[in-house]
């Protein structure tokens, strides 16, 4: 049905000052090159192109949609638009127990969202998903202008309801329906590992992450003066205060870090606490499917000379979010503040890189560990 021409006008009138709104709250992370009255004049002559020029009847909220959509996906990797479902599993309160399928991916703009890391045992492993491939669709969904979190939030579920996904493997396009599962029966876990203090896989930093850390490994690590190994592979959510939590395990900072925030007001990301394994020697593993908070963990330790990191590096989406909401029930996730390490390091944007790096194609546990081998866990004076 096509809609009368003033109210088409008025539509985009509310899309212009939409515009003026979404502008005006942006961080300056990543500032116009083109001075504000110059970007409302382009906005201006191409909302009048559309109207006047395009070859069909647009549907103005539609076209809003996609507007806000390139808008914010196009400030930094981290920040999205987000539908009023997506809205709704991003303000879970418990948003580990989310159904998923067991996969991580890197959305960059422009680019389907190619997969960097499958979980072992998880339904994507059980479907034959593997790293390098993209998935160019979710539920015949076209992922190409979604943005990093807001296909993430896409793979997630409250129900256990299978999701459809189209895959460009190689040379191949192909459609698999990936059921959800619970992907996170423990948040830690600690194994026995010969010549070290064990190997601790964190899987994720959501909140009592540290709890658990505290119960499963702290009595099995007592005393122990060989290397322990901590394991971030794969660690790609969680909260910023358990990433302190985790650090601070291990040393102790009053800057730690800061978080460079709009007006370039830094605020300082400290670790008072005392440290419950000050001396333990430790190595650090990563990959690209280490992102936000476990990121945060791993430059810090790295930056105190605390830890030696193995693995390759990072995506850099170290980012302190919000979540707006708006009033249709959709919501806005915006980067608010941008990590920086102590040395004057920055983490966002452009991800850590580990003192060992693995290999192309090197990605086992037994990979990790021949790089492993030998090397000091802590590099302290």
């Amino acid at each position: 049905m096509k809609l009368p021409r003033p109210r088409i006008l008025v539509s985009y009138g509310l899309a212009a000052a939409a515009f003026f709104l979404l502008l005006w709250v942006r961080p300056p992370l990543q500032s116009s090159k083109l001075p504000p009255a110059k970007d409302f004049d382009i906005l201006d002559r191409a909302i009048e192109h559309i109207r006047d020029d395009y070859v069909n009847e647009t549907n103005p909220l539609q076209t809003m949609e996609g507007a806000f959509r390139g808008l914010i996906g196009a400030l930094d990797p981290a920040s999205a638009y987000l539908s009023s479902e997506l809205t709704a599993r991003a303000s879970s309160p418990r948003l580990e127990r989310l159904y998923d399928i067991g996969l991580a991916a890197y959305k960059r703009p422009g680019a389907f969202p190619v997969v960097v890391a499958v979980v072992e045992g998880s339904p994507a492993e059980k479907a034959g998903i593997q790293p390098g491939d993209a998935v160019s669709a979710v539920d015949d969904r076209s992922t190409l202008v979604w943005s990093h979190n807001e296909f993430r939030f896409a793979l997630k579920s409250e129900k256990p309801a299978p999701v459809k996904l189209r895959l460009i493997h190689e040379n191949e396009t192909l459609e698999k329906t990936v059921d959800r599962y619970a992907p996170y029966p423990a948040p830690v876990a600690w194994t026995a590992e010969p010549g070290t203090a064990g190997i601790v896989r964190i899987h994720h930093l959501f909140s009592g992450a540290m709890d658990a850390f505290r119960t499963i490994v702290l009595p099995q690590v007592a005393g122990r003066k060989n290397t322990l190994i901590l394991d971030l592979r794969g660690c790609r959510e969680g909260e910023i205060e358990e990433a302190r939590g985790l650090v601070n395990l291990f040393l102790k900072s009053p800057r730690a870090g800061t978080f460079e925030k709009k007006g370039g007001i830094k605020t300082v990301w400290a670790c008072p606490a005392e440290p419950v394994l000050p001396d333990v020697p430790l190595v650090v593993w990563v990959d690209p499917a280490t992102m936000g908070p476990a990121e945060i963990a791993a430059g810090v330790l790295r930056d105190f000379k605390r830890a030696t990191v193995v693995g390759t590096p990072t995506a850099g989406l170290t980012a302190e979010q919000r979540l707006l909401p708006l009033d249709a029930g959709d919501g806005l996730l915006l980067t608010v503040g941008a990590f920086t390490l102590a040395s004057g390091e920055a983490l966002f944007e452009k991800g850590l890189t580990p003192d060992v790096k693995i290999g192309p194609g090197k990605k086992t546990g037994a990979d990790y560990l021949e790089k492993t081998k030998g090397l000091p866990g802590s590099r302290r004076p």
